[in-house]
């Protein structure tokens, strides 16, 4: 895997987790103050969230990789087998 490669796949696996990261231990304000909408959580803690998305992407990440460099899985391979597909 090149870096190309390497970083978008990072990025792309860090997205995906900080979607299914975001709304852990979200609560809503119990008496918001004027002008807050009542369901915008009280404590965020996005610093924390981010840090536990880097953390998950870069193991994922890690698996991606392993599962490439020792040819678990061999993308030109399958990409060839589809080309062939397609052309019959």
């Amino acid at each position: 895997m090149g870096l190309g490669t390497g970083i978008a796949v990072f990025l792309v696996a860090w997205w995906i987790v900080l979607f299914a990261v975001l709304p852990w231990g979200n609560a809503p304000e119990e008496n918001p103050g004027e002008g807050h909408i009542a369901s915008a959580p009280a404590k965020p803690r996005l610093r924390l969230k981010f840090l536990i998305t880097t953390g998950l992407a870069a193991i994922i990440w890690l698996g991606i990789y392993l599962a490439v460099e020792m040819d678990i899985v061999d993308f030109y391979r399958e990409a060839e087998i589809m080309v062939k597909e397609d052309i019959e």
